[in-house]
């Protein structure tokens, strides 16, 4: 729902923030005040075309910026999700959009800076707007397989999946045969060359972890030359003659001595032998380390060019480890494996993708069932819409593509699917306004009273199913008038039960079934023109659907033929 909407220099208007509220939301003014060009702001809000004749003149940019409260999440939390947008805990999502006197856009959504195509894409999903084509969303053809589908979604939501997961799974088995039936040719130059690369690899004889290894050896040979060295001079400062334990040992023999002439030497004479024995075993642990050390460059020349080796195969076939092409190894056996014997693969894989192309025309025969019926359902609701807005004549039809899918036709890799995820049917509304007319595409009925009605009854039967938050009507009532124009008012506000509805109208019936009443002026602001907006008070709106009725003189009579149609409107709700 849209909740507010704020517009800065666009066309007249200067600045005004406008609240709305659930409901009917009806906006009247005299022609010329700004009331399509309100539609318009919110047009480019949810991703219309731009034009720098939106920049009001003298400034630099128009701006535009709608907060809407989402009333059903799920529908629009996959944008949410896929962009990584944002959102309050209270489901409330801002959409923005700046158009500069370069005729540049800036769109933003809760302040994260998206293109105008993902602009689009989530503004659509909000707000529809009837009254300019390329918001038209019931004259897109495609689109109507969709609708039906909201229409029916609880009956037809089981069949649907599941034709999607086999349909899926028809896809993916049709690449494998695809990839297998490519041209001779190319088969055999990419059977040389995983060949060439196999044999490389083979012919290195990897090792599991043998660059981990090799480089843990290599680091202990580049440092052995010097460790031999120090911890050798290490030993001989502590054994041989003149060294320290021939020193140590004349210590200790001296305090031997000298502890049987004072017992106070006693500890000394125990540290120092202590610490002579401590020093042996030390000097025969050097001595052994030193001899164990290994020292040959020989064996480094070795461990660098077999290195060098591996480096070069991990650089070649993009890899970081001797396991990872290792793994590669694998999978190209498996490639091989599969090119040779090519054939015979083909074949197994032919026969599995037949089986999954008939259970695809199965569950999808059952699908186009269930669409059908769904159809039936559908035209009896419209046609009784069409009754109440007086268009008991016009006949209503669902129209499916009855051309038979033969499963050679699905599996023949080379001709274009003539099937898609969404079905192996396709369809469109037909729609014919008098007696003896032929059905005719819903975007080629020619009265602009007609078209207004027949998309009211489609908005009344599927306002519920579209999923958008607020729908928008720009003079939808143009060309009818009297019990037509009732009827549409009643069957307007209707719709406003299930999605908030913000309607610009010139019919007095329309305006007095407003929840709320937005009346659009012209004022003049010293030497420029701009445009107001303001909620009607119940005095106020008796005033303009008096206008609307009588034009420029509203007499007494004429206020209280729009306080009559006030009470009927009131009963009309009730």
């Amino acid at each position: 729902m849209l909740m507010e909407l704020s517009i800065r220099n666009f066309a007249i208007i200067d600045h005004i923030t406008i609240p709305f509220e659930k409901g009917l939301t009806v906006l009247t003014g005299e022609t010329g005040a700004g009331k399509s060009i309100i539609i318009d702001a919110i047009g480019q809000l949810i991703g219309g075309r731009g034009s720098v004749e939106y920049v009001r003149h003298g400034s630099k940019r128009a701006e535009i910026e709608g907060i809407f409260s989402i009333v059903d999440p799920k529908e629009i939390m996959g944008l949410i999700k896929d962009l990584d947008i944002e959102i309050d805990e209270d489901e409330t999502i801002i959409l923005k959009r700046e158009i500069t006197q370069q005729g540049k856009s800036v769109c933003r959504i809760n302040g994260k800076l998206v293109t105008l195509a993902v602009l689009r894409q989530f503004g659509q999903a909000l707000v529809d707007i009837h009254g300019q084509h390329e918001h038209q969303y019931l004259l897109q053809e495609d689109k109507h397989r969709f609708l039906l589908d909201r229409f029916s979604e609880q009956v037809i939501s089981d069949a649907k999946r599941e034709y999607e997961n086999v349909f899926q799974t028809f896809i993916d088995q049709r690449n494998k045969v695809s990839q297998v039936s490519e041209n001779e040719h190319e088969i055999m130059q990419r059977l040389d060359l995983l060949q060439f690369q196999q044999k490389e690899i083979n012919e290195a004889k990897l090792k599991p972890d043998e660059d981990i290894i090799l480089l843990e050896e290599k680091k202990r040979l580049d440092y052995s030359e010097d460790l031999y060295k120090s911890v050798h001079r290490s030993y001989e400062a502590l054994y041989g003659e003149q060294k320290g334990l021939e020193w140590t040992m004349v210590a200790m023999n001296e305090m031997v001595d000298a502890a049987t002439m004072d017992e106070k030497l006693v500890p000394l004479k125990e540290t120092i032998t202590n610490n002579y024995y401590l020093l042996e075993e030390v000097a025969y642990s050097l001595r052994n380390y030193y001899e164990n050390i290994e020292f040959d460059p020989d064996r480094l020349n070795d461990i660098e060019a077999r290195l060098s080796e591996i480096n070069t195969l991990k650089r070649k076939y993009g890899k970081e480890t001797v396991n990872d092409i290792l793994e590669y190894v694998e999978s190209l056996d498996k490639e091989i494996d599969t090119l040779k014997n090519r054939d015979e693969r083909l074949q197994q894989w032919q026969n599995e993708l037949l089986t999954i192309a008939k259970e695809l025309l199965i569950v999808g025969k059952r699908l186009t069932d269930l669409r059908k019926k769904a159809a039936i359902q559908l035209k009896d609701s419209i046609q009784t819409e069409l009754i109440n807005l007086y268009m008991k004549d016009t006949n209503f039809e669902v129209e499916f593509n009855e051309n038979q899918i033969e499963v050679e036709e699905i599996i023949n890799i080379k001709k274009r699917l003539p099937i898609s995820k969404k079905g192996i049917d396709s369809l469109h509304f037909l729609v014919s306004t008098n007696k003896g007319e032929p059905l005719k595409p819903l975007a080629k009925i020619a009265s602009g009273g007609e078209m207004s009605r027949i998309i009211l009854a489609l908005k009344t039967i599927l306002a519920s199913h579209e999923g958008v938050t607020s729908l928008i009507f720009d003079e939808v009532d143009t060309g009818v008038s009297g019990r037509v124009a009732q009827a549409i008012a009643e069957k307007i506000h209707e719709i406003s039960f299930g999605s908030q509805v913000l309607c610009i109208s010139h019919l007095p019936q329309v305006a007095a079934m407003a929840d709320n009443h937005l009346f659009i002026a012209k004022e003049t602001n010293g030497d420029r023109v701009v445009t107001s907006v303001r909620r009607l008070k119940k005095s106020e709106q008796i005033e303009e659907i008096g206008r609307m009725i009588s034009g420029v003189e509203i007499t007494d009579l004429t206020r209280e033929h729009a306080k009559e149609l006030l009470i009927r409107a009131q009963q009309s709700k009730q």
